[in-house]
């Protein structure tokens, strides 16, 4: 690719995702490394899961930013008593000039962002039937498969397990959103700004930057972004780190960690390690980049056994002190 060309793709790159941020900032006030890491995993193309506990604005986060990108969005309220049907779509009779038939009748799914709102307060069955969709971008009922919008991105927020009424998700659920995204309670100055913008008259709108096809672009750009062999090869070493079994593995991973990190967190940090550099304004792929998002990338692909529970160990304290060790 000439270098004029990648010149102007990385200048479009940049523009258009600061773009974003400044408009998702007005309305998301002192939550600038979530919304960064929210955007390192769209313009990856993958999935995100935002947790923190009600009030923190996960949910406005989602909102604002289908209007910034133009998307068309959907927000599905989970519940205990939502069922599967509900979130895909179902098979209807209906009558027509030819007789009764059955219609498909498209689930809130059929839409390019989609806020699976509480997604922990649903039952692991309903919770399922969101794999097809996060995976393969299909919806299959009554034997019949059917593609949903390009793009399409599942946006879910859960309150901490610890609170009322939440179910844990399933592992295999966990393994496909991209980041795990943990939207901090916000300082004293920001909780001040917060107050102002929501006790008064004034009203802010954030503005369209970018629409689906230019989003499209920007993911088919970053999938350019070459990275070297040792920063690969680092990857590697820091997934295999995170399993017990493996030979030479930490003292504390084998006597805390249940399950290590599948291999779909080596390529949740390579993809969105590329877009973090573009965005810093570099065509390769630094350590420095790795480090940014290993942590919302594999925090929640380990799992850790009772003892670990017990002591109060958790996933980001392991990822951490990982980083810290695995040689480069």
């Amino acid at each position: 690719m000439p270098t004029d060309i990648r010149e102007a793709q990385l200048a479009e790159i940049v523009d258009k995702v600061q773009g974003i941020e400044r408009e998702v900032a007005k309305v998301m006030v002192g939550q600038q490394d979530a919304i960064r890491q929210v955007l390192l995993c769209l313009i990856s193309g993958g999935h995100v899961l935002l947790e923190g506990v009600p009030g923190l604005g996960k949910t406005l986060l989602v909102r604002s930013l289908s209007q910034v990108l133009g998307l068309k969005f959907a927000r599905i309220q989970f519940t205990p008593d939502l069922m599967p049907a509900d979130i895909v779509g179902t098979n209807i009779m209906t009558e027509t000039e030819e007789g009764r038939g059955f219609q498909f009748q498209a689930g809130a799914i059929f839409a390019n962002l989609v806020l699976a709102d509480e997604i922990n307060r649903a039952t692991p069955k309903t919770q399922s039937a969101l794999l097809e969709a996060m995976q393969e971008r299909t919806v299959s009922v009554a034997g019949i498969t059917r593609a949903l919008p390009n793009p399409f991105f599942v946006l879910a927020t859960q309150n901490p397990l610890e609170m009322e009424g939440t179910y844990p998700l399933p592992e295999a659920q966990l393994d496909r959103f991209l980041f795990k995204v943990m939207v901090g309670f916000p300082s004293a100055e920001d909780l001040k700004s917060i107050l102002t913008m929501t006790t008064t008259e004034q009203s802010v709108e954030p503005e369209n930057v970018v629409d689906g096809e230019g989003l499209a672009r920007l993911i088919k750009v970053a999938q350019h972004i070459p990275v070297a062999d040792h920063v690969t090869d680092y990857i590697v070493r820091l997934l295999l780190a995170t399993h017990p079994e493996q030979p030479g593995a930490d003292e504390r991973i084998k006597k805390y960690v249940r399950y290590g990190a599948s291999p779909r967190g080596a390529q949740a940090i390579l993809t969105t390690a590329r877009i973090r550099a573009l965005l810093d304004g570099r065509f390769n792929v630094a350590f420095e980049d790795v480090f940014a998002v290993a942590l919302p990338a594999l925090r929640h692909r380990m799992f850790i056994n009772f003892e670990g529970e017990a002591e109060g160990v958790t996933t980001d304290m392991l990822v951490r002190e990982l980083l810290e060790s695995v040689p480069k």
